[in-house]
């Protein structure tokens, strides 16, 4: 009998060995499947205990790789910004130089030089505001943007604005259809942000858009909705789905000066205002619409 028991013992401890080196045989294996980068790792007989470890270090691997993942496309946006920083800041430098040089020439009438005075005035403040552009964008995505929380008439704001800007689009030979709606709730927002919200879509119009142009103003429900649409020739889907992006660069929507920046900052005003803004093109019709929920 105590034969027989030492025996059971010995087989026991040999099981025992066995399941303990081919244990420390699979960790070795991990060890060296994680060293190698493996995005996974496996075990080749795994027990329960194992089997929690493996489904841990697996789910911090992947969490890893997506992380990575992210940093990369972050890491290509950021450059694919500077580039277009650079782009649009050198246009209005490169100008601004070439003109300071044709002043220095002699010979130049006081006419010449009044003329060149007033490009290169120009150019300065399209710098200017550009660069303006870039820091206020910088504050609404990391919400350091002050903005009040007050009733805001939207009809009074924009057929203000509309007046304002009338001769500018009659001029660049726009076919106006302005319908704002009289008698509309007023709204939840900062006066001086729904502002920049507008002039930056008449902007936006005035620079990318073709013969027609419509704004609109209505209310729908418990909303006030407000459109800016023009024709936009060459625009696409693929375009409209980017032009929100903080520095859009389609050929087809710059004019050798534009960033992109003043869509981008319509997107960021609105929505921290707490409205809901969207493009879409039917035909070659481009359209802006900001649904502004009512003031409580």
């Amino acid at each position: 009998m105590l034969i027989l028991l030492l025996v059971l013992l010995a087989l026991t401890c040999l099981a025992l060995g066995l399941r303990l080196y081919a244990l420390e045989r699979d960790i070795r294996a991990c060890a060296r499947q994680l060293r190698s980068g493996r995005p996974r790792v496996s075990m080749a007989a795994p027990n329960a205990a194992a089997e929690e470890l493996l489904t841990a270090i697996n789910e911090l691997l992947d969490l890893r790789e997506r992380e990575e993942g992210d940093y990369r496309r972050q890491e290509k946006a950021i450059r694919q910004q500077i580039a277009n920083i650079s782009h649009d800041l050198r246009t209005p430098l490169t100008s601004i130089l070439g003109y300071l040089q044709l002043l220095e020439g002699e010979g130049l009438t006081a006419e010449e030089r009044r003329e060149y005075l007033g490009i290169i005035q120009g150019r300065a403040k399209a710098l200017q505001s550009m660069i303006v552009s870039f820091y206020d964008l910088s504050r609404l995505e990391g919400g350091e943007y002050p903005l009040s929380r007050e009733k805001v008439d939207l009809y009074h704001i924009l057929s203000e604005l509309v007046a304002e800007f009338y001769n500018d689009f009659e001029g660049s030979g726009f076919e106006m259809t302005v319908e704002l709606q009289e008698g509309l709730p007023p709204v939840t927002a900062d006066p001086a942000g729904v502002l920049r919200v507008f002039t930056n879509l008449i902007r936006n119009a005035l620079e990318h858009g073709r013969a027609r142009m419509s704004i609109l103003l209505y209310r729908e429900g418990e909303e006030v909705v407000s459109v800016f649409a023009n024709d936009a020739p060459g625009l696409t889907q693929e375009d409209v789905a980017h032009v929100f992006d903080r520095f859009f660069t389609a050929d087809k929507m710059r004019t050798g000066q534009s960033t992109g920046l003043g869509l981008a900052i319509v997107k960021a005003l609105a929505e921290r205002m707490g409205h809901t803004v969207f493009a879409d093109l039917d035909g070659d019709l481009f359209r802006v619409t900001i649904r502004w929920r009512g003031s409580k």
